[in-house]
């Protein structure tokens, strides 16, 4: 039977893929994804996509470099194939916060990444909120970068009625201003920003509050969860400056090594 669009997943998030599927009213691609005994990738597709549309949805989560692999020998794959177009959906841009030299003899790996992608016949890239939006530059292909943030609104909202203060949103660090100021604005709330120093990767330092958060409802901003160390930090320095209640939001929960450990000590600490 013809078809001008079909949507194919890698292993990295199939329920999403099946989830859009079901939403789109159509069945997911057949594809198969194996790996050699030496851990090499294989990819075969079950169908004909001769001058088909096709959307490959492979967000590149842990492990990243295996993902990344998966999607990389898909594109290939479908490429051999004649595919009309290819769509690589990746909501979540793996390597995203190497995206500048921030040391010397260092790597701009999103740069890398994105070089990849491109090189192996990808047409479009669909991601959602970037960690840094210039990364859009780094590719030679049309990019469409979506933001949870009508999402997040929907959720947050309710829980401020009847609040006497205005919500507080809060950002983390300096690299997310711009994203909770644009949440700020549409609800209506003040914003503060933490003063943050890293001494290493993986490690945060809290320094100080810009903005008054004292009996206020405060809600945490940030793009990626992975260790947990920059969010429970700033939950902590808020509790000591007085907030009242705190709430965190973040579209990527990578929740890598003490992540969930160091969320519940925080959640435990008692308030004031």
């Amino acid at each position: 039977m013809f078809k001008s669009t079909c949507v194919f997943s890698g292993n990295a998030n199939v329920p999403l893929a099946e989830a859009i599927v079901r939403y789109l009213e159509m069945p997911l691609g057949r594809a198969k994804i194996a790996r050699f005994s030496d851990g090499e990738v294989f990819a075969e597709i079950k169908e004909n996509v001769r001058g088909v549309d096709v959307y490959v949805i492979q967000p590149t989560c842990n492990p990243v470099n295996d993902h990344l692999m998966e999607l990389l020998v898909m594109t290939d794959a479908l490429k051999r194939a004649s595919a009309g177009s290819i769509t690589a959906v990746v909501p979540y841009y793996g390597y995203a916060r190497q995206d500048r030299k921030s040391a010397p003899r260092t790597p701009i790996t999103a740069k890398l990444v994105a070089d990849l992608m491109s090189a192996s016949g990808i047409d479009r890239v669909v991601a959602m909120d970037l960690h840094a939006g210039q990364i859009q530059g780094f590719f030679n292909v049309p990019f469409d970068h979506l933001f949870a943030m009508p999402v997040f609104l929907e959720h947050l909202k309710p829980r401020f009625r009847g609040s006497e203060l205005a919500p507080v949103f809060v950002s983390p660090d300096a690299g997310g201003v711009e994203r909770t100021r644009a949440y700020a604005k549409r609800v209506g709330a003040e914003l503060a920003i933490i003063d943050k120093r890293r001494p290493k990767a993986n490690v945060s330092e809290i320094m100080h509050i810009i903005g008054d958060v004292q009996d206020r409802d405060c809600v945490l901003l940030d793009d990626i969860i992975d260790t947990a160390g920059t969010i429970t930090n700033a939950a902590r320095a808020l509790k000591e400056h007085g907030a009242k209640r705190i709430f965190a939001a973040a579209t990527h929960a990578v929740l890598s090594g003490r992540a969930l450990d160091n969320l519940r000590t925080v959640s435990a600490m008692p308030d004031g």
